[in-house]
């Protein structure tokens, strides 16, 4: 999105290298008379406070109020944007919050990633739809940089929770503890955001190592992959080449015949038997990793 900056070029304002106007935590440009809201302004990002432009709606009216105050004679501050869009695709819905993998990369901050698919409300209730999550946050404190979503319903409440607790500055173990209403119809006893929560605070306190999607391709040589779902599921759906299979209910019969030398990269259809597996292994002196998110996120992610 490139900005329409005529104006703003006419006037002799300041602009950022991308073109957009530049302005201070007040709005106002380089001009002091002049103040400047919405798509084609430079303002910072609320996360880690890097510039940006956020060519969304909400931002630029909440600019307008406080540009307004501040031409009147208050002294108000923007405080940046997280860029929390959603969009409908046919029938998904996709939405995103705070910071990304590239930008993140970009500005050499560190970070992990968990994927997780929950339903959108309990399973024994007719017409949930599952969705995915990915959330950012950072490896030292846990805090959430960032999350992305992709589903049926439930999509937008989940994203905005995630906004607002991006903006509170919490961390992934609060996710856990965040109390969000419940009946059948709506969500799970755990919520989606909570089981984010929980998935990326196994991460963080070290009750299981993770691999990603990305890294199935260049695992080290003494890395053994074990596809843990039934074989109905393989059949349905196939499997990452090379794998071995073994069911996680027959995981601890087969115990004795891994070798100790190797480490086991588990993987399930979403991450939950896997994580399963992984606790098995380690209790018995094993090292294992997990593949985040499971074969739902390898497939699609790899093209298979």
């Amino acid at each position: 999105v490139r900005p329409e900056n005529d104006l703003a070029k006419a006037a002799g304002l300041d602009l950022c290298p991308r073109g957009h106007i530049r302005v201070d935590a007040s709005l106002r440009t380089s001009d002091p008379d002049i103040f400047a809201v919405g798509d084609a302004v430079c303002t910072h990002d609320c996360v880690l406070g890097f510039p940006t432009a956020a060519a969304l709606a909400g931002p630029a009216n909440k600019q307008a109020r406080i540009a307004a105050d501040n031409a009147l004679g208050r002294a108000e501050t923007f405080r940046g944007t997280l860029g929390t869009a959603v969009v409908r695709v046919f029938d998904l819905t996709a939405a995103c919050t705070g910071m990304n993998e590239k930008l993140l990369a970009e500005h050499q901050v560190p970070y992990l990633t968990s994927y997780t698919h929950p339903g959108s409300h309990a399973s024994y209730f007719p017409g949930a739809e599952q969705m995915s999550i990915k959330l950012i946050f950072a490896p030292s404190s846990g805090r959430i940089l960032g999350a992305q979503i992709v589903g049926g319903s439930g999509v937008d409440k989940r994203i905005d929770v995630l906004a607002t607790a991006i903006r509170g500055h919490m961390r992934a173990a609060d996710l856990e503890e965040l109390e969000l209403a419940y009946a059948p119809p709506y969500s799970s006893a755990k919520d989606p955001v909570n089981v984010a929560g929980y998935v990326a605070n196994n991460i963080l306190k070290g009750d299981v190592q993770i691999v990603t999607w990305r890294d199935i391709d260049s695992l080290p040589a003494d890395h053994v992959l074990i596809d843990l779902r039934e074989q109905i599921e393989l059949d349905m759906s196939g499997s990452i080449k090379g794998a071995l299979h073994i069911p996680l209910n027959t995981l601890r019969g087969r115990l004795a015949g891994l070798d100790r030398t190797k480490t086991y990269v588990v993987y399930c259809a979403a991450g939950l038997r896997g994580y399963i597996a992984c606790r098995i292994l380690m209790q018995h002196g094993l090292k294992a990793k997990n593949v985040s998110g499971g074969y739902m996120t390898w497939q699609p992610a790899r093209g298979a």
